[in-house]
């Protein structure tokens, strides 16, 4: 990537910092999943429109940006499938969701879309569960409070997460200081992630880059994962 997408938002001494004491690689790890956060339509609205006219329908929104990513994050649970890494959807807990079931079923039935009570947080069809992946509820804008994800993430054996959603400054920042905090390997999708706000998008990007994280585009981490399926495919 030829310039990242927080450069205009630092100053002279962030960039002389970062020649002292450049980022440090956290690396994929050996045996990923992909956590999609909040792809909900609170945060889509029903049609692309710019920022201000959609908030007055949806005042989730987060306007163009999120429309932005949709074909990237089309593209990056592609590439997951195909490597057949496990994927795991986080989405809001409806308050029509009792606060005990905060795990719905463990997964999609076969044949029909997620559908959680109340539409604002229906996970939308452009990029909804396929059956199979797990499909968790939560209460809190990290998708590891409450929740059983560690639970879920060890029984599949992970080591690592590509993360991917919204928004940026809030619950993606929250589930990858957690997943850190648990050990995992993080990666952040830079094209598959959005806010509301760009400084906000921006300057969280290169604070989780530098403490927590490998955010990266979205072309290398889908090269990547057509390497796991290309070596999975090799005869041992």
């Amino acid at each position: 990537m030829s310039q990242r997408v927080w450069e205009p938002f630092l100053t002279a001494q962030d960039k002389a910092s970062l020649t002292e004491r450049p980022h440090q690689v956290w690396g994929y790890g050996e045996r990923p999943a992909l956590l999609c956060v909040d792809l909900y339509r609170w945060v889509f609205g029903d049609r692309r429109q710019p920022l201000l006219e959609a908030m007055r329908e949806w005042p989730g929104s987060c306007g163009e940006a999120a429309w932005d990513a949709i074909s990237h994050l089309q593209r990056l649970l592609g590439a997951a499938r195909a490597a057949q890494i496990p994927v795991v959807h986080a989405t809001k807990m409806s308050p029509a969701t009792s606060g005990v079931a905060n795990w719905s079923d463990k997964t999609v039935p076969t044949g029909k879309p997620f559908k959680p009570d109340g539409s604002k947080w229906d996970i939308i069809d452009e990029v909804a569960p396929q059956p199979g992946e797990a499909v968790l509820l939560k209460a809190a804008p990290s998708a590891f409070f409450g929740t059983l994800m560690m639970s879920h993430l060890h029984a599949l054996n992970v080591d690592s997460l590509i993360i991917c959603g919204e928004s940026t400054s809030g619950c993606v920042r929250a589930s990858v200081v957690d997943a850190r905090s648990y050990r995992f390997k993080v990666t952040v999708v830079e094209e598959c992630v959005f806010d509301r706000h760009q400084s906000a998008h921006a300057i969280n990007l290169f604070d989780m880059h530098e403490k927590y994280a490998d955010v990266l585009g979205i072309d290398e981490v889908v090269a990547h994962l057509a390497s796991l399926r290309t070596a999975s495919a090799v005869p041992a």
